[in-house]
């Protein structure tokens, strides 16, 4: 590896990520929002808020992960040069997405095995309920909508999307504004009143707007003439099982995956909300705020496994093996650094979400764990893009299961509900399952580092297309 490609692969990567991370942190910051309005209405709003996020994210992160199997598949048919089959698989991917909301929607508009897990009941519970039968409406065009994402991504066309998301932002703001506080209708509408509907307002706001975030994909798609050389556009391809054999085949792991790594993380909410509405607000604070972070890992990671996808698919394997080393060696670096700004600026931060007291004092001992677990997560985030770039999705997945759930998740419960002596006081509550967690993270970090060497040894030659099963 000289220096002169490596600062060539990380222009490259830049130019790639820096829109795919102003678009993420675009959609994270309708949870940003989300959160800051729901801590000026109560502590209850925001523990509903939390426990409600949790159960949103973990249902449509495991979706979401299938569906990006398109990723993978369609850099690799753009890198071929096969443009049309690139266009097919984007459009059978929308079939996916159609069939995955059904049960999503289904597990949304009936949380209550959600709901017992966390031990909330009574108005936290209703409010849970009402925030999340409003995103029951947003989980279709959220899944459409990731599919047109994941697509233009993979073809080196993300700042279409990023329009999208930030335009979605826009609109987000005021309308949560709207529905969380209430506002008086002006003009021919005067004297009628929006209701202040707190934690429920949100969901419903998030709903509209990805409605309107989906419909605004379908206008370009047909209007914008890049996308007739991939024949879309025009209408949509009947389901084709000898595409959606494949997606499905690299996109379950995939996506059980995600779904292992947000659940090591976000049932976190659920537990913690067993120590109280305080507890639970310091929490929803801090998993905010390591949100906000992972999104330029994030950024790397696509823009790195994309690029890694492109250069297979061009039967150029010894350049994707360059990339991926340095995709891993870039968010390596900006995830220190990112780290170390947060723990330098925790007190200012956490004071930027509320002025609550109780909550200030729950949520800065958390925050204090993030910079090593936020290392960690963007060591074993661009690792695992680059290995799905390479088709390998099943063998990480076991990686995830033992170290996310097996030692984050249930070594946290282990220490945060021991009462037997044996481990220390601030290990008693939160703390415990942050601190497990981070260490959930950096085993599943040497575990997809070593399955990166493990690839980077394997002989450099080009895979044939069709491309053989995911490992």
């Amino acid at each position: 590896m000289t220096a002169a490609n490596a600062a060539q692969n990380a222009r490259r990567i830049a130019h790639l990520a820096w829109p795919v991370f102003v678009g993420q942190i675009a959609v994270l910051a309708f949870s940003t929002v989300d959160t800051v309005m729901a801590a000026r209405v109560s502590a209850i709003d925001l523990a509903a808020l939390a426990v409600g996020a949790a159960v949103y994210v973990s249902i449509f992160l495991g979706l979401m992960g299938t569906v990006l199997a398109i990723g993978p598949i369609a850099g690799q048919l753009f890198g071929a040069g096969r443009l049309r089959e690139a266009g097919h698989e984007g459009e059978q991917a929308v079939w996916l997405a159609l069939a995955l909301a059904v049960p999503g929607c289904i597990a949304l508009a009936f949380p209550e095995p959600f709901l017992a897990l966390a031990s909330v009941d009574g108005v936290v519970a209703a409010k849970v309920r009402a925030y999340l039968h409003g995103l029951g409406f947003a989980l279709p065009p959220a899944l459409v909508f990731t599919v047109f994402r994941g697509f233009n991504v993979a073809v080196s066309r993300p700042k279409a999307v990023m329009a999208l998301q930030i335009a979605g932002l826009a609109l987000k703001v005021p309308l949560t504004a709207a529905l969380v506080f209430g506002l008086a209708l002006p003009g021919p509408l005067d004297g009628w009143r929006l209701p202040a509907l707190g934690t429920a307002g949100c969901g419903i706001a998030t709903a509209i707007v990805m409605w309107l975030q989906a419909g605004a994909a379908i206008v370009l798609l047909r209007r914008d003439p890049f996308y007739a050389r991939f024949g879309l556009g025009r209408r949509l391809s009947p389901p084709a099982w000898t595409s959606l054999g494949p997606l499905l085949r690299l996109g379950v792991p995939m996506g059980l995956s995600i779904l292992v790594e947000v659940t090591g993380f976000t049932f976190m909410a659920f537990f913690v909300a067993r120590f109280g509405a305080t507890a639970v607000a310091g929490h929803q604070i801090a998993a905010n705020m390591v949100a906000l972070m992972f999104m330029l890992p994030l950024a790397i990671g696509n823009s790195t496994g994309t690029l890694v996808a492109q250069a297979i698919g061009a039967a150029d394997p010894a350049a994707a093996k360059r990339l991926g080393w340095h995709g891993m060696a870039i968010g390596c670096g900006l995830g220190v650094a990112v780290a170390g700004a947060v723990y330098a600026g925790r007190h200012v931060l956490v004071h930027a979400y509320t002025d609550n007291a109780s909550i200030v004092a729950a949520a800065l001992p958390i925050v204090a764990w993030l910079a090593l677990f936020h290392v960690v997560d963007a060591a074993q985030t661009v690792a695992a893009f680059v290995l799905r770039a390479w088709r390998i999705a099943t063998l990480p997945l076991l990686v995830y299961g033992v170290a996310v759930w097996g030692i984050g998740l249930g070594g946290g419960y282990a220490i945060a509900f021991d009462r037997s002596g044996r481990t220390p006081e601030w290990a008693h509550g939160a703390q415990g399952f942050w601190a497990m967690g981070a260490a959930g993270l950096l085993v599943t970090a040497l575990g997809l580092v070593a399955l990166l060497v493990f690839t980077a040894r394997m002989p450099a030659r080009p895979l044939p297309l069709p491309l053989p099963l995911p490992l």
